[in-house]
């Protein structure tokens, strides 16, 4: 399921600056579904986990003043990933 970065995007993924966000657009990005299925949580948690995190891409609407509720999908790349997993192992 997972796949691995190529050994040019791992090189770059060190590089500061502008170089740095590039390489995060190409990498791989992960639905709340994906990690849900992998780490064995609900698509919630995962949710609540990552929807505040930098780096997480959001689309949809959010802060209607129509009363609707919010629709935004998240999409979590990989680097993210990897550091929230990092952060919340130590």
């Amino acid at each position: 399921m997972l796949r691995t970065a190529p050994a040019a995007i791992n090189s770059i993924r060190e590089a500061p600056g502008p170089a740095k966000a590039t390489v995060v657009a190409f990498e791989r990005h992960f639905t709340t579904r994906d990690l849900a299925e992998l780490w064995k949580f609900d698509e919630t948690t995962i949710r609540r986990i990552f929807q505040d995190q930098p780096g997480v891409f959001k689309v949809g609407r959010t802060n209607r003043r129509d009363g609707k509720r919010d629709y935004v999908t998240l999409r979590i790349p990989e680097s993210v990933v990897l550091r929230v997993h990092q952060e919340r192992t130590r």
